[in-house]
């Protein structure tokens, strides 16, 4: 099968989901109920093509198919964020905060952490990527220590609140932060449109890109500029959903089987599509809410997680 049979089937596939999930059960209020679908489903396209996005791209920079954006910290940082306002003012006047505030706060605060950390570990010519992520990893694990001392202190009414941050969830997006977040990740994609060429000579590793003539620290400051701000922008609308990027992302190169990465990227988002969308059906027709979607794509994702780890130890 080649590769554009293979998009041509996940497109096929995707926009099935989409009709199943717009049209499936509509009865009373038609205008309603394809409103509110039609937010979801506008979420559900960002969300998963911003992780998709990104997963690809830094698994390719740090040549690591078990790494994830998340290793940086930025989920955590989500976290701590969301549980120090209901620690410091409480969940009434949360409530009444903006929302629009509060996810230009979360997205203000992971994008600068993110830049102070780069900027801070490649000061130096040859900086080591590894060492970013090893930071970036001992940094996340602070930031979840210090949520969880703070979520042990907190009234039990107040936890719940916390609790209800720590799943993504697709069911109660604001249509302004959509809006906000589509003109975000739009800008961000046309910017990152420019370095996309230099993904499959990346894939090859540092010495040779480098000897091909790709401006190596230039190009790795920028891709990860842009890694932290679909992160950000999409973990902060729907709320943070740990193991979907590694799953879609090594699915995705083990069904197109190529390095060429626009056929790799375009296949990820495709299949993110399909894993988000068939994910809701289930959490609405199947389990009737019991449950929330992220909490089904961790449990697979975490399954395929062992099996990855499993799968590149037998090769040592």
């Amino acid at each position: 099968m080649g590769y554009k049979t293979k998009i041509s089937v996940l497109t096929g596939l995707s926009a099935i989901l989409i009709l199943v999930f717009l049209f499936t059960d509509i009865s009373g209020n038609w205008s309603y109920i394809l409103s509110r679908r039609i937010t979801k489903l506008a979420a559900i396209i960002l969300t998963g093509a911003a992780i998709a996005f990104s997963t690809v791209v830094f698994q390719t920079i740090t040549n690591n198919r078990i790494l994830t954006p998340s290793i940086l910290g930025l989920d955590s940082l989500y976290m701590l964020i969301q549980t120090f306002l209901i620690f410091a003012f409480g969940s009434m006047k949360l409530t009444m905060l903006n929302q629009n505030m509060n996810f230009l706060l979360s997205v203000g605060l992971m994008i600068a952490f993110a830049g102070l950390l780069y900027k801070l570990l490649f000061k130096g010519e040859q900086q080591n990527i590894y060492f970013l992520l090893l930071i970036g990893l001992v940094i996340g694990t602070l930031f979840e220590s210090l949520s969880t001392f703070m979520q042990v202190l907190l009234d039990p009414n107040e936890f719940m609140v916390v609790q209800d941050r720590m799943f993504a969830s697709f069911n109660n997006v604001n249509d302004e932060l959509l809006i906000i977040s589509s003109i975000g990740l739009a800008a961000i994609t046309l910017y990152a449109l420019k370095f996309l060429k230099y993904l499959d000579v990346l894939s090859l590793g540092r010495d040779q890109a480098v000897n091909l003539g790709v401006n190596y620290d230039y190009v790795i400051k920028r891709l990860l500029i842009i890694i932290a701000v679909m992160v950000s922008v999409s973990t902060a609308l729907v709320g943070p959903i740990t193991f979907l990027g590694l799953l879609v992302a090594n699915v995705a190169h083990e069904f197109m089987r190529t390095y060429r990465h626009h056929y790799l990227i375009l296949g990820a988002v495709l299949i993110s599509f399909v894993a988000l969308i068939g994910g809701q059906l289930l959490v609405e027709r199947v389990f009737t809410f019991s449950t929330t979607l992220s909490v089904i794509v961790n449990f697979v994702g975490g399954v395929y997680f062992i099996y990855l780890l499993l799968k590149e130890s037998k090769k040592w």
